[in-house]
């Protein structure tokens, strides 16, 4: 019977990864953030930020993730964006891992008041060596799309948010709501190019299960150099598409961002 338990024990190291540690680890956050203003000619101010905390205890794990944009030009908004994910997960192993995910979406540009999304799921480490890392995750969801009111002027010119300068004469799609079964998968690739050089890519696809057609994906290329033991220097771009977007918006939306970054 020993044999058979020992057996068994390392076969669910092998296929899941070796047990977990069940010290408690300090609470880690890293923030990138990213400012840009001119003015004379032009006036116009831009800024980024993001924001992740992680805390482990025991077998449990709880990651916060927050992305925002802001800009203006003479002080009329040119982009207000953000993403909010808050995400609980439970470790079988050091490589596997259940979890439930909370995601909250806000675009003022994009036509939608709020995308929202939350489910179970599960996530394993497929590769986990000091110079590469790659982990994928995947998650079935509840999803909510809040689409905005569409405004056309007296023309019948559809107008776009922020309405500066403008009448809005009516509005030619009302505001409406679709909730739908969805799903989404995930992987995370970090690679340590040198000893303070690291590349990391992150790729989403969040799909409806019941329209075919009406997906999300989001892309995050990064490289960081770090400059001390808590301060680093990075670049970043981003691509967020959506298949089937609002009345009279693109498909892509990207951002290029240079930032200052800190780990504690």
């Amino acid at each position: 019977m020993k044999k058979i338990v020992v057996g068994l024990a390392a076969l669910a190291s092998l296929t899941f990864g070796a047990d977990v540690q069940t010290t408690e680890k300090p609470l880690k956050a890293h923030s990138e953030l990213g400012y840009v203003q001119t003015s004379g000619n032009t006036e116009t101010e831009a800024f980024n930020f993001e924001l992740d905390i992680k805390k482990e205890w025991t077998k449990n794990v709880v990651t916060f993730e927050f992305d925002g944009q802001y800009a203006t030009d003479k002080n009329v908004e040119t982009k207000n964006k953000y993403t909010a994910e808050l995400d609980y997960g439970y470790k079988f192993s050091e490589r596997f891992s259940l979890n439930y995910l909370v995601g909250f979406k806000s675009d003022k540009f994009s036509g939608f008041r709020y995308q929202f999304y939350t489910g179970p799921g599960a996530k394993y480490k497929a590769i986990d060596q000091e110079a590469h890392k790659l982990s994928l995750e995947g998650n079935i969801l509840y999803s909510v799309d809040q689409y905005e009111d569409v405004w056309v002027d007296a023309l019948g010119t559809q107008l776009a948010y922020p309405y500066d300068g403008v009448v809005k004469d009516h509005i030619s799609v009302p505001a409406y709501k679709d909730d739908y079964a969805s799903y989404r998968i995930k992987g995370v690739y970090d690679w340590k190019i040198l000893e303070t050089l690291k590349f990391k890519q992150e790729l989403s696809f969040r799909g409806s299960f019941e329209q075919g057609d009406k997906y999300f994906i989001y892309s995050k290329s990064a490289i960081n150099n770090k400059i001390n033991s808590i301060f680093s220097a990075g670049i970043s771009y981003k691509v967020d598409y959506v298949n089937l977007p609002a009345d009279g918006k693109q498909k892509t939306d990207r951002t290029f961002a240079v930032n200052l970054i800190l780990d504690y």
